[in-house]
């Protein structure tokens, strides 16, 4: 078996520096001009695996980001101006999700061929890869075509999307219109290309304390994905919008994750636009922070941990100079007692009363950020309220943050007693120059509750923008409409916004060398702003999204 897809194989990312000290062939897998995944036989199913591997080396799992008004944005208006009439042709729109229902009427030409130039479906063995990848199978517009023509597509082209989120996000973007339905993608002239993932290895999982039975992806496969579009829209010759309406709590919340530096590189390059979403995390009290300036130098706060929840892990990054210990007490105050910070130490806590355990890694130079991180893990953890004491090493002041798993990875019914809903976008929304994008209630101008706030960890202003994210039209499989909510299907609408103002500057020749966080800065600078707001802000970014705003300041019509 490829090892990519071999759970008897851990994927580790490193810098292409180090990759020569290891053997070539298939236990390396090219990821971009920076990194690789190195394959490494793993002998046994241990936590303190992460310990003998850098934190940053494992890639981060990610979740689904969502669950209409077209006017709202300005949209309607720039279509209809006989100088402009934007509807993404001559654009492509690149979606990294659950796959696609290719048959659905949304994708397709009035002559009933698709409008899907590929799609390269990770979860499929049985086909070619594409070139230069080693899992996989792709589909050409061609074979989309044959199989739509055929009595059994599926034998053709077998790529589905059970899931429907990917589906629902590339039609909100550039599905084409259906009166009945009242529906209409942003771009219905673009051409689509398709990134089906599959699902995060096994040994991820077992590693970061996430059940089996969660849908979850793994970040070196949307940096696969990522690079596929890349060349995609080389080789075609055409500008593309990628959409990443996936999001993840680990790492830092800066902006360095592999991925989101990766993404703010790519969006500074010409006819590349990145939207990313913001994140469903705002009222889901999974973020705590604290800031302990005077003495006692030590801050006590609280977890409780719902009755389903087998497995669950905890980060902690305080901010420098200071280090600190963590002190984790079970619900009958069983204690850890102070576990201080270390290069690599990974130490295993057995509770006697409750049986439960917990594994923590205290570790004092996280690689890539450089600050520490604390990593807690819980196994069949008592459900009950967990207490926590954070206490300064060197007895200084010291502050830190605090986050739970996002999305479905962990239940409802887990969360800290003192939450604090600012500083919970997800990553890749911390990057620099992706287009980072929150959700409101289109019908009633007010921010969803759940949406993710900001700032970054370090100060970064995010959210960028927000978008209607309310119950938007889209197309579901079996040829079917539903509406999709959250900050995913928010940056699907912008997603279709940047696409017509990619449309205009490269295809139309107006701005040929137009990069995506040109036009991010556009869109900033066209946003509506409230009278009664002070912009930027951590809910609301530089405002909503008004393309109409954007060309009444750039073209004066």
């Amino acid at each position: 078996m490829n090892k990519i897809l071999d759970n008897d194989y851990y994927d580790i990312i490193l810098s292409n520096i180090s990759v020569p000290a290891f053997d070539k062939g298939d236990n390396i897998t090219f990821l971009t001009d920076r990194n690789s995944l190195v394959h490494v036989l793993r002998t046994d199913m241990d936590p303190c695996n992460l310990g003998g591997q850098p934190y940053n080396a494992f890639p981060a799992l990610y979740t689904l980001e969502s669950t209409i008004s077209i006017e709202k944005s300005g949209i309607g208006t720039v279509q209809r101006n006989p100088f402009l009439g934007l509807f993404g042709r001559g654009v492509m729109i690149g979606v990294i999700d659950t796959g696609i229902d290719y048959r659905h009427e949304a994708f397709r030409n009035n002559d009933g061929t698709t409008r899907i130039q590929s799609i390269w479906d990770q979860t499929i063995q049985t086909g070619t890869p594409p070139e230069g990848f080693t899992f996989g199978s792709e589909y050409n517009r061609d074979t989309i075509n044959q199989a739509l023509g055929s009595e059994d597509p599926l034998s053709l082209v077998p790529s589905v999307d059970s899931n429907g989120h990917g589906t629902a996000i590339t039609s909100i973007i550039a599905g084409k219109p259906n009166e009945d339905q009242t529906f209409s993608g942003i771009v219905p002239e673009s051409d689509i290309v398709i990134v089906k993932l599959k699902e995060a290895k096994e040994n991820l999982k077992e590693l970061f304390f996430v059940r089996s039975d969660v849908y979850c992806f793994q970040e070196s496969d949307i940096l696969l994905g990522t690079r596929y579009l890349q060349l995609i829209s080389k080789k075609m010759g055409r500008p593309i919008v990628i959409c990443i309406a996936l999001g993840s709590n680990q790492g830092g919340h800066d902006g360095r994750g592999i991925l989101s530096s990766y993404l703010t590189y790519l969006v500074q390059l010409p006819g590349i636009g990145v939207t990313v979403s913001a994140g469903n995390e705002g009222n889901k009290r999974r973020h705590y922070f604290n800031s302990t300036m005077t003495p006692p130098l030590y801050n006590d706060f609280e977890l409780r941990i719902g009755e389903n929840e087998p497995l669950l892990w905890m980060e902690i990054w305080p901010y420098a100079p200071e280090r600190i210990s963590i002190d984790v007490s079970s619900p009958n105050r069983e204690s850890t007692q102070r576990v201080f910070p270390t290069i690599n130490e990974c130490r295993k806590f057995e509770f006697i009363f409750t049986q439960s355990i917990v594994w923590v890694n205290n570790i004092v130079l996280e690689e890539e950020t450089g600050d520490q991180l604390i990593l807690i893990r819980f196994q069949n953890p008592a459900a009950g309220i967990w207490y926590f004491r954070a206490q300064s090493v060197g007895n200084e002041p010291f502050s830190f943050h605090c986050w739970l798993p996002s999305g479905d990875l962990i239940s409802n019914d887990t969360f800290f007693l003192n939450p604090n809903p600012d500083t919970t976008i997800t990553s890749p929304g911390n990057g620099v120059n992706q287009l980072t994008v929150t959700a409101y209630n289109q019908l009633t101008d007010s921010i969803l509750g759940e949406s993710s706030r900001g700032y970054t960890r370090n100060g970064l202003v995010k959210p960028d923008i927000a978008a209607p994210g309310f119950e938007l039209p889209c197309a579901v499989p079996g040829n079917l409409y539903g509406t999709a909510t959250g900050t995913g299907a928010a940056s699907a609408h912008a997603a279709g916004i940047v696409a017509m103002v990619m449309e205009w500057a490269v295809p139309r020749g107006n701005y040929p060398s137009m990069t995506g966080n040109d036009i991010n800065r556009l869109i900033i600078r066209g946003a509506r702003r409230s009278t009664t707001e002070i912009y930027p802000n951590n809910v609301w970014g530089y405002g909503q999204i008004d393309i109409n705003n954007l060309f009444q300041g750039l073209t004066n019509i």
